[in-house]
């Protein structure tokens, strides 16, 4: 039930589009899909205006909430898709909103967004759930080249990505996306939303970009103090990072503190020590 040539209008259905082109979702590519035009609309919206911003979507499927990012007036959106069935099944919005859509045949870990869209960039996905997180420690490292990010994560994630010290859930992916964006969350998402439903519920989640990082630091070092901490987050500092050689208590930090107690800022200022440390 194809769309009419450059009619937004009549798009079918996408219940229609799932049964016409046979996409049963796949659990290798942690697909689900989402038929409720209302929710895809309130994701899009998440992001603000839409006006004049290039899209990023990573992995469209049927193509809900691609319709909805150019509902809302996106100037162009790029939909990477791993899935050759949905490639074909995209083409009816294609037609229906020509020269704003290219749907790219590939792997989402492998694309570069600064040479995947031109700038003002934007990210705004239903991200498939077995390369979340990866693809969001992808974008961190290439945060200059984001304007924003919408994106809906396992809650689980999501969580973690807004947790603050004190909390269980703060950890490294707490540290690295917090110094590096504002982190808020939007709203929840109940598994029902999707097809199939998946074992957890869901949530939208806005990363905008920092102007600076919260504090001074260098990724790689950043990266190696939070892996030792909360690589053992059970035990003080003192044992935990003992092995990279620091002086706690020149850096005005108690040593018997566990990494969940630590700020951002603390982390970076540790990061920093062991960058003028030389220690490798």
């Amino acid at each position: 039930m194809p769309a009419s040539k450059n009619d937004p209008a009549s798009l079918p259905p996408l219940r229609d589009i799932i049964k016409d082109f046979d996409l049963v979702a796949r659990k290798s590519l942690g697909q689900h899909f989402i038929f409720d035009t209302n929710l895809c609309g309130r994701i899009a919206r998440a992001a603000g205006s839409l006006e004049g911003a290039n899209v990023i979507e990573i992995g469209p499927g049927p193509g809900g909430l691609t319709r909805a990012i150019l509902a809302e007036g996106a100037a162009h959106v790029w939909a990477i898709e791993k899935d050759h069935r949905c490639i074909e099944a995209l083409g009816y919005l294609v037609e229906a909103y020509p020269g704003r859509l290219d749907v790219v045949e590939g792997d989402a870990l492998k694309i570069d967004p600064a040479a995947a869209a031109p700038t003002p960039r934007m990210i705004i996905s239903n991200l498939p759930y077995n390369i979340s997180t990866p693809l969001l420690i992808k974008w961190l490292k290439q945060i200059d080249d984001i304007e924003l990010m919408v994106i809906m994560l396992q809650k689980e994630v999501a969580d973690r990505l807004a947790a603050k010290p004190g909390s269980k859930l703060y950890g490294r992916l707490s540290v690295i996306t917090q110094w590096l964006t504002e982190v808020s969350t939007a709203f929840g998402v109940d598994r029902r939303a999707f097809t199939p439903p998946p074992k957890v519920t869901s949530s939208v989640v806005v990363l905008k970009p920092r102007p600076e990082p919260l504090a001074p630091a260098r990724w790689e070092y950043l990266e190696k103090v939070t892996a030792a901490a909360f690589g053992q987050r059970r035990k003080m500092l003192r044992s935990a990072l003992k092995p990279l050689n620091i002086d706690l208590v020149s850096l005005s930090i108690d040593p018997t503190r566990r990494a969940e107690e630590l700020s951002v800022e603390e982390f970076c200022k540790i990061a920093r020590a062991l960058e003028t440390s030389g220690t490798k």
